[in-house]
């Protein structure tokens, strides 16, 4: 079962109405308006999350904080996401949430979540001004990152098992995919 929308009856929801919602170990995101439900991820997206979540917080700056899923980023009053990782300037978070953008939105594929982490979340990571977007796949050990440039997503790498890449965004980091997992 993939991701599930629910479309708003009579009107668009919005970040107050998630925060309304009692916590039922589901995870809850919005975007543009609409109630997205994810299934909780298999082990290899765990795992992969687990072990790259601390890679990138061994290589953090003092200044920037790491955090994995839940960690919530609000876009706009209509978009609420959870990335597995989100990178982030300590000074951007608020009292609750973040107040701008992450540096770095990590996502994680699962076969739930594969078209709506590759097409939707692009999309709106992109028009909200995510400086970086990773997608690691933990069944073929295999990490595509992109940046903006001009306002739109750029690939700047794809490794697969054997292969490593050095990051210089948000921080310099050396990720090898075929690693990730057990």
């Amino acid at each position: 079962m993939g991701a599930m929308t629910t479309l708003p009856r009579g009107r668009a929801r919005t970040v107050a109405y998630i925060e309304a919602m009692p916590d039922d170990g589901q995870l809850y995101e919005l975007i543009d308006g609409v109630l997205v439900v994810t299934p909780t991820p298999e082990w290899r997206h765990q795992v992969a999350r687990d072990v790259l979540l601390g890679q990138l917080r061994a290589a953090a700056p003092r200044d920037v904080r790491v955090l994995g899923a839940p960690a919530a980023a609000i876009i706009d009053e209509r978009t609420w996401v959870e990335p597995d990782i989100t990178v982030a300037r300590k000074a951007d978070f608020g009292d609750k949430y973040l107040d701008r953008p992450p540096l770095l939105a990590v996502e994680v594929l699962s076969p739930s979540n594969r078209i709506y982490d590759l097409n939707t979340k692009f999309a709106r990571y992109e028009r909200a001004a995510i400086a970086s977007y990773w997608v690691v796949d933990p069944h073929e050990l295999r990490l595509v990152a992109w940046e903006l440039v001009d306002g739109r997503y750029v690939e700047v790498a794809d490794v697969g098992p054997g292969e490593s890449w050095t990051a210089s965004r948000p921080f310099e980091i050396t990720i090898a995919p075929g690693e990730l997992t057990d």
